[in-house]
């Protein structure tokens, strides 16, 4: 043992962030104990009051501090428009674009079989009571272009599929293709086979 056992706790603490390893844990560690104490006790202060006073939203599941998220109580959004997204990072992603002025429902995850996560793990029951519920006019959904996204999206279209309420919810999905600036040389095929799947015609 090269530390006390505190020090070796700090350091092993810090490895369960992601991408984070020994030696980066270390590194950490040791300038929080010399240089940073003062910024190490508003850490574990923040982290403390994070892991028991934040929770889901009841609406959305996003995170919040209060049974409703500022975003859900947010007079001026859209409720008609939900955008279904995997996680609060990709929640984030669109609202910095600044372009998108709707609600949202935030799975925490994605449909995964393997890994034991099904519906009631990510919250689907929830999403469609909220669309059946709500008068949801259109449901965007967001996941990710991944195998378990595009799986967790079709499932949840399927759960839809029958008219709610003897009305038709519009259900759609974004686009996926080549980024603006992109060259074909460099883009994947996994990309371009969603880039020709989403074709529409060239707008005059």
């Amino acid at each position: 043992m090269l530390f006390s056992p505190l020090v070796d706790e700090l350091v092993e603490s810090l490895r369960c962030l992601p991408g984070v390893g020994q030696k980066t844990a270390q590194r950490m560690a040791f300038h929080l104990l010399e240089k940073g104490r003062s910024g190490g006790e508003r850490l574990a202060d923040a982290l403390a009051g994070a892991m028991t006073g934040v929770r889901r939203c009841e609406t959305c599941q996003n995170f919040s501090d209060t049974p409703t998220c500022g975003l859900c109580q947010d007079p001026e959004r859209n409720t008609g428009l939900v955008c279904v997204v995997e996680s609060p990072s990709d929640l984030l992603a669109i609202e910095q674009a600044g372009d998108y002025r709707g609600s949202y429902f935030v799975l925490m995850g994605h449909l995964s079989p393997i890994d034991g996560v099904g519906p009631a793990d990510i919250g689907i029951d929830l999403l469609l009571k909220r669309v059946r519920q709500e008068g949801v006019s259109e449901l965007i959904l967001a996941t990710n272009p991944t195998v378990e996204g595009e799986a967790t999206a079709h499932y949840i279209a399927d759960r839809l599929a029958d008219p709610v309420g003897g009305r038709q919810v519009l259900i759609t999905r974004l686009a996926h293709g080549i980024p603006v600036g992109g060259e074909l040389g460099y883009v994947d095929g996994f990309t371009l086979t969603h880039a020709f799947r989403g074709r529409k015609p060239l707008a005059e």
